[in-house]
């Protein structure tokens, strides 16, 4: 299957969490938590159509400021979205600046963001460097619950997760791929042009295949048009492909309620980046602190049944032993290591260290 989108993760597992995800044709980005981002290019970030922040915690929002200097300027607008509270932070990072000389650009630079309160959009706002990010409440987009994004090739979906706070997690869902065999339409005598994104477009509204679809170009020996059915079409030049499923994961507590809302938001994904915070000989520091061991991250990506975990976000108490992290995450992935055997180990290290 041919990749559209490419993942990776913006920098090693013991530094700031964040997830870029570009378009290889669409000349466009997303990006998920806004941590250190001094690891991306300017180049990569004036692709960024849409970020996505789990929650304010330093390390993965502190990236934020270095989005709009590079941006500033520039036709782009920029959608943010967070969990409750989200629109108030980005309006008192902005207004940490002056922007006196910014209203005499000709360009009106857009910063939007939304919040997301678990179950749908509650809240928007728009900051125009105009009026100096001053911030403007606008209606809240309606969507269906759950999703963040919904956009002509993807969606992105959300669930609220307990760190103390609400931190978000997120699934990026590539739509079904709509493919064009050149081949068959030199067969129907047919010509490549515009009119192939509408006929993706009837497919992806769900038309009748009695639609006609009306194809008209320019030959040699003058114009030409013919109405062929929808469902000719769809047959003959036209494969369809499943999309790509990723998950992002972080910061969150592990009990059943989070547990099982990860669960159903990474179901079947074809990767699922997520933290591995602890070994589980700290498993009771990863409660105290709701973080996910490396033995419950990989226990989740095996409840989820997804296809490959990339763990990441590990402290920095383990920079010497990262194999240890990495191979209890993957030994609970394959079913070898269950979570719950956590509590007996720190039974048995309280133990050893008793006089």
């Amino acid at each position: 299957m041919t990749s559209l989108v490419e993942p990776q993760l913006i920098n090693g597992p013991f530094g700031d969490p964040g997830l870029y995800i570009d378009f290889r044709f669409g000349r466009r980005a997303l990006m998920f938590d806004l941590g250190d981002l001094t690891a991306l290019p300017a180049r990569k970030l004036l692709r960024v159509s849409h970020a996505f922040v789990s929650h304010g915690h330093m390390d993965h929002f502190s990236g934020f400021d270095r989005l709009p200097r590079v941006c500033l300027g520039r036709p782009p607008r920029l959608m943010l979205f967070g969990p409750p509270g989200f629109a108030a932070q980005v309006a008192h990072k902005l207004a940490a600046y002056n922007w006196n000389l910014i209203a005499r650009n000709e360009i009106d630079f857009v910063i939007g963001a939304a919040e997301f309160d678990g179950v749908q959009l509650r809240t928007a706002a728009e900051f125009h460097s105009r009026d100096a990010f001053t911030r403007r409440d606008v209606e809240v987009p309606k969507i269906e619950p759950g999703v963040l994004l919904d956009d002509e090739a993807f969606r992105v979906r959300a669930v609220a997760l307990d760190h103390g706070i609400p931190s978000l997690a997120f699934a990026f869902e590539e739509k079904s791929r709509i493919n064009v065999w050149k081949a068959s339409l030199e067969q129907m005598s047919l010509p490549v042009g515009p009119w192939l994104n509408g006929l993706k477009e009837a497919v992806r509204r769900g038309d009748s295949d009695e639609t006609m679809v009306v194809v008209s170009w320019a030959a040699a020996d003058g114009p030409r048009e013919v109405a062929v059915p929808l469902g000719e079409l769809k047959a003959r030049v036209l494969r369809m492909e499943p999309g790509r499923k990723l998950a992002y994961v972080v910061d969150a507590a592990y009990h059943e309620e989070n547990a099982a809302r990860i669960a159903e938001l990474a179901r079947g994904a074809e990767r699922l980046f997520i933290e591995a915070m602890f070994l589980s000989e700290d498993a009771a520091i990863g409660a105290r602190r709701r973080h996910l061991t490396a033995a419950q991250a990989g226990f989740l990506a095996r409840r989820a049944a997804v296809g490959r975990i990339l763990p990441f976000h590990f402290s920095p108490r383990y920079l010497a032993r990262e194999e240890e992290l990495r191979r209890e995450v993957e030994e609970a992935f394959q079913g070898r290591l269950d979570p719950s055997l956590s509590d007996r180990q720190q039974r048995e290290v309280a133990e050893a260290r008793a006089p």
